[in-house]
């Protein structure tokens, strides 16, 4: 095991981290806000780190899958900690409830350990709203742009091993400038947002928190009432619009900017929309045959919250969960949906529901037809054995940690419905689940305990399994 390597990559990106949170500091001089511990942490953080890398200056840097799967899987539970420390240091809030909102911020989870946002101050809404923005994209993506100068293969095998739901395609042909042009995409997708935001009447602070919120499909707010405190109909489209923007792969919007449509012709993508529209039209006729308000104001919170809980940001406009059983069930199954591959959303993914769906078709057919040799095919392309076997063991493997964590929860004293829905919400990174955590709701009740229990079920959501779990497997470390 090379750890001098593995040490160095913490270093290069916890220096990145540290440049990353000078805005923080913007904002509290801005704001008038004491910056001080929040300065001490930088200084600390980047002077560790230069430490660490000029001692290992002669240290040729090689990451293979061992060492990058070990190095991402260290390097979350370390954000998880830096992250947490500014929380801790300006709320009043145990270290175990700054870290869980640290890494449900970094894992753009959105489930929040305060049950009261709007008396924090504007260095920690804007903490939460960065690590949000940087853990949507995944600051391995903007680190291996600059890893693949020092080892172009163990920069790829890194991006494989933080991103395992990203489809590996390159739109250029070195992994630095995919990862530098996917950055470009989701900074524009962000300015833009913040600028409509603006447009449509929120002031610059919240607006370029909820832009980061919004881009990385995270869901914290500067607001106890989330978007709903707006009021506005504007504001509520223009997120629809940008979340599903960002619930989508972000190299066909890559493309789309250069003329190229192919990515939004992708099954999983043209699937993504049609359940998209099913959901919201079920969601709104139902809510509004079922109540007194009017088409208009039913459509419009149909859709944001099937956007929402989709693209698994966890924006919330109002308590869905008074909209009664029928309104509940057509809401969990836009929990099960997913985002697409390459995008910032989480859950099982449109892309794994095809694939279930095509095999389960093709292994009827075959017992109709024993003789024939019926193969999958996803856009055109055959899918091969190794991709059908990892598709439903991740799928197992999103059940068996769900029903862990729900186990674990009900064993401690919780309802049936809050501790699968929990899970659901923690581990498919959706931020807001039922009961009570449900959108009305917070995470502050939990103890210290579970937060750590739940903040691991983010990280290994968020990971997609693999990465996490192939820790414990004895094969992993023989054979490499």
């Amino acid at each position: 095991m090379d750890f001098k390597s593995i040490l160095k990559l913490q270093a290069i990106i916890l220096i990145i981290l540290s440049f990353f949170f000078i805005s923080t500091v913007v904002v509290g001089i801005i704001y008038n806000e004491n910056i001080s511990k929040l300065t001490t942490l930088i200084e600390l953080l980047f002077g560790t780190s230069i430490l660490i890398l000029y001692f290992l200056r002669n240290h040729k840097m090689n990451l293979n899958i061992k060492e990058s799967i070990l190095s991402v899987n260290i390097l979350w539970i370390l954000l998880g900690i830096v992250g947490a420390i500014p929380l801790y240091l300006y709320t009043n809030i145990d270290f175990y409830g700054a870290f869980f909102e640290s890494i449900s911020g970094f894992t753009t989870t959105g489930a929040t350990a305060y049950s009261d946002v709007e008396i924090l101050p504007h260095i920690v809404l804007y903490h939460r709203s960065l690590i949000h923005w940087i853990g949507g994209m995944g600051i391995i993506v903007l680190g291996v742009g600059l890893l693949s100068m020092i080892n172009p293969t163990g920069s790829l095998s890194l991006f494989k091993a933080e991103s395992s739901g990203i489809e590996t395609e390159k739109i250029t042909p070195r992994i630095a400038n995919t990862a530098i042009r996917l950055w470009g995409i989701y900074v524009a997708l962000t300015v833009a947002n913040f600028l409509f935001l603006l447009i449509f009447g929120m002031d610059y602070f919240d607006a370029i928190n909820h832009a980061f919120s919004t881009i990385s499909t995270g869901g914290f707010s500067t607001k106890n009432s989330s978007i709903g405190f707006y009021n506005s109909y504007a504001i509520l489209w223009i997120t629809i619009l940008f979340m599903l923007f960002s619930s989508i792969n972000f190299l066909a919007t890559f493309k789309l900017l250069s003329g190229d449509f192919s990515g939004y012709k992708r099954e999983d993508t043209k699937l993504f929309f049609v359940i998209f529209l099913v959901l919201t039209i079920s969601l709104t006729l139902t809510h509004y045959l079922t109540s007194s308000d009017k088409l208009d104001f039913a459509l419009t919170h149909s859709a944001f919250t099937i956007a929402s809980v989709m693209s698994t940001t966890g924006f919330a406009t109002l308590n869905y969960e008074q909209w009664g059983y029928l309104s509940i069930s057509i809401i969990f199954l836009s929990m099960l949906a997913g985002g697409n591959t390459g995008s910032t959303a989480g859950g099982i993914k449109i892309i794994r529901h095809i694939i279930i769906f095509k095999t389960l078709s093709a292994e009827f057919k075959k017992i109709i037809h024993p003789s024939a040799i019926i193969s999958v095919f996803i856009n055109s392309q055959k899918l091969q054995i190794s991709i059908l076997i990892s598709t439903f063991g991740f799928v197992f493997l999103y059940i068996f940690t769900i029903l862990s964590i729900s186990i674990y929860l009900y064993s401690n004293g919780y309802d049936e419905m809050s501790s699968i829905f929990t899970a659901i919400a923690t581990v498919g990174n959706i931020g807001p689940g039922f009961a009570l955590t449900g959108p009305a709701q917070n995470y502050s009740f939990f103890t210290s305990i579970d937060k750590v229990v739940l903040s691991i079920g983010m990280i290994i959501g968020r990971l997609e399994f693999y990465t996490f779990l192939i820790l414990f497997s004895k094969n992993f470390w023989k054979r490499f």
